[in-house]
């Protein structure tokens, strides 16, 4: 096979055109689900094996491509689920518009006392809480760690509900006639620790995604969940003009408020 020309006396260093033009090759479907290994392009590019490592850290980076130590780069799959940014949206009802089938793990269903917790819900540190804790499942396959508190004095008709399948808020709504309408998110990329990566059955970087919940005004739910960064993604909407507008006019800063969605469910 001819080596592909890169312009050795270009402005460009060779690294940026190696990676624009496998940038190319991977948006014209070229490769499929296999990826040339590091040797195969420096005989197909005739580079060095430091710029293909190079190009191949931004496509890690970009997450196009997935490649452990010693094992060959593939191509990486895309998220199954995509959520928009600035919704009070429901991780049940994204898995099921996705068109797969949805399944719990329940590891903990009780009333505990947690001071942090209390502390970020505006309650007392002793206040009992129904905690909930479950592994998420998409497709038969894990996708998420999802811990949540809510204060007993409302949720306490949650604890004799089969969380194996079926959504926190449509629980919430039907047993407490609780309906979150604001909420405050805020999401990290993290590496899981082995143990959640155990429970996750994936090394790759996860979300790792907090909120706060308020029903009327009043801070309801504070939830930790981590998320597999290989099947989930988020978007959002921009203008030229405006940037980013996930917030409402006239509300706090960061705080991303919707209408309730009808049958909205977590």
């Amino acid at each position: 096979m001819a080596a592909r020309v890169l312009e050795r006396d270009g402005t460009a260093p060779l690294w940026r055109q190696l990676l624009d033009d496998l940038a190319r090759r991977l948006d014209s479907g070229e490769f499929g689900d296999q990826f040339p290994g590091e040797l195969a392009l420096v005989a197909e590019y005739e580079v060095s094996r430091s710029t293909v490592r190079q190009a191949l850290r931004h496509l890690r980076a970009e997450g196009v491509v997935v490649a452990a130590r010693g094992r060959q780069p593939r191509v990486a799959p895309a998220p199954e689920i995509q959520q928009p940014l600035g919704a009070l949206y429901s991780l049940f009802a994204s898995v099921e518009a996705a068109g797969l089938s949805q399944h719990s793990v329940v590891h903990a269903l009780d009333v505990r006392a947690d001071g942090v917790v209390a502390d970020r819900l505006g309650l007392d540190g002793s206040t009992p809480l129904v905690y909930l804790e479950r592994l998420r499942l998409a497709g038969g396959e894990p996708l998420a760690l999802d811990r949540v508190w809510l204060p007993a004095a409302l949720a306490a008709p949650l604890l004799d509900v089969d969380f194996t399948h079926t959504g926190l808020y449509t629980e919430l709504a039907a047993r407490a006639d609780l309906r979150l309408d604001t909420g405050h998110e805020e999401v990290h990329a993290v590496i899981p620790t082995e143990s959640e990566q155990a429970h996750l059955g994936a090394t790759t970087a996860a979300f790792s995604i907090n909120r706060l919940g308020r029903a009327q005004g009043r801070p309801v739910e504070w939830r930790h969940t981590l998320v597999r960064g290989d099947r989930f993604a988020l978007s959002a909407e921009f203008t030229a003009s405006t940037g980013y507008r996930l917030t409402p006019l006239g509300a706090p800063p960061a705080m991303a408020e919707t209408a309730p969605r009808g049958t909205s469910r977590s």
